[in-house]
């Protein structure tokens, strides 16, 4: 006798899974970057560019936005202590260098892990490793280059931030492995990306605000897993002949309700870090109703049968980010301007 499935079953792995020619995705074609318009001189520099993603800043803004040494934790640490605006745009300026130099980091690790793999992938064939154009020995040699620029940011703060920051690294050298052992490695980027969320309350506070950094630390791994499984979406269909596993695959034709999940889960931590930290009204009108309604969308309007669509919802999230933000900055700016007497 024939039985329903189980609702407990694992979900389906969606349609364009299929390995069948008439359901994989158009071939990916690059499109040419500001870097491949260097004068002739200068064009050796490119794949050192590529590789470290300088060609493509929206994984940089997404490294930037949540970190607690960026814009988001920064101004909620600046907003709570107090902080004088001069020191606040220090902290900004710095943490955004920091972000450009350990985003590319990251992405040198990543590409050492993955050349084997990234050959197999239409999408990222083309890489610098992956290709040959750059040989292991020039991209290790490139990393120390950008680790000791990482380092020199890092020992700008005080040292609780120094120990806090350093053992971060464990998760950024692992996080390239994990797709190949488990269905979630989005959730290990979020915990290596978002570290920032408790580094910047020790930068500003000297010590971290854990009641406020944790929530905010927290909502941010769960955005940062939605919006890298609509991003893992473009490549499902090379990753099951690759081997690789995501959450994209894992979730399959369910992936729309389950990022709906993560997304709330966003906002709420959002809200809850931010009441913790006696936000003003900008921050909810802003902030958490802006970054709900852009979520909304995201998810009501993304075509996850589509790598156009999926890159183009995936670097959406660079205006979230600006987004949250803004109610941030219009709640210290106040809180300024009332401490000074100009309100």
């Amino acid at each position: 006798m024939l039985r329903a499935p189980s609702r407990l079953a694992a979900p389906r792995l969606a349609p364009p899974l299929a390995l069948s020619n008439s359901h994989r995705p158009p071939p990916f074609y690059p499109i040419p970057t500001w870097a491949e318009r260097f004068p002739k001189a200068l064009r050796w520099t490119h794949p050192y560019l590529s590789l470290a993603r300088m060609d493509k800043p929206i994984g940089t803004w997404l490294l930037y936005w949540p970190c607690g040494a960026s814009p988001w934790g920064i101004t909620m640490a600046a907003y709570s202590s107090a902080l004088p605006p001069s020191a606040w745009a220090w902290n900004l300026a710095l943490f955004g260098t920091g972000a450009v130099v350990m985003r590319g980091a990251g992405c040198t690790i990543n590409d050492l892990w993955d050349r084997d793999i990234d050959q197999k992938v239409d999408r990222t064939k083309l890489r610098p490793l992956a290709s040959g154009e750059v040989k292991p020995l020039q991209a290790l040699t490139f990393l120390g280059g950008q680790l000791s620029l990482g380092l020199a940011v890092l020992t700008q703060l005080n040292w609780y931030s120094i120990a806090l920051g350093a053992s971060s690294l464990s998760l950024v050298v692992l996080y390239p492995l994990m797709k190949r052992i488990t269905h979630w490695p989005q959730l290990v980027l979020g915990l290596a990306f978002n570290w920032g969320a408790l580094l910047g309350s020790s930068a500003v506070l000297g010590q971290c605000d854990w009641t406020v950094a944790l929530p905010l630390y927290a909502g941010s791994v769960a955005w940062t897993i939605a919006y890298d499984t609509i991003y893992a979406h473009q490549d499902k269909t090379d990753d099951v002949h690759a081997g690789v596993k995501s959450t994209a695959l894992l979730f399959g034709d369910q992936t729309r309700p389950i990022l709906s999940a993560f997304s709330a889960s966003f906002v709420s931590l959002l809200a809850l870090s931010g009441y913790l930290n006696g936000q003003g009204p900008a921050f909810y009108a802003l902030s958490v109703a802006g970054a709900a309604a852009h979520l909304a969308w995201q998810l009501r309007t993304v075509d996850l049968d589509s790598r156009e669509s999926c890159w183009r919802t995936f670097a959406s999230n660079r205006d979230l980010g600006a987004i949250v933000w803004s109610g941030l900055a219009v709640d210290y700016a106040l809180k300024v301007a009332a401490a000074s007497g100009t309100l």
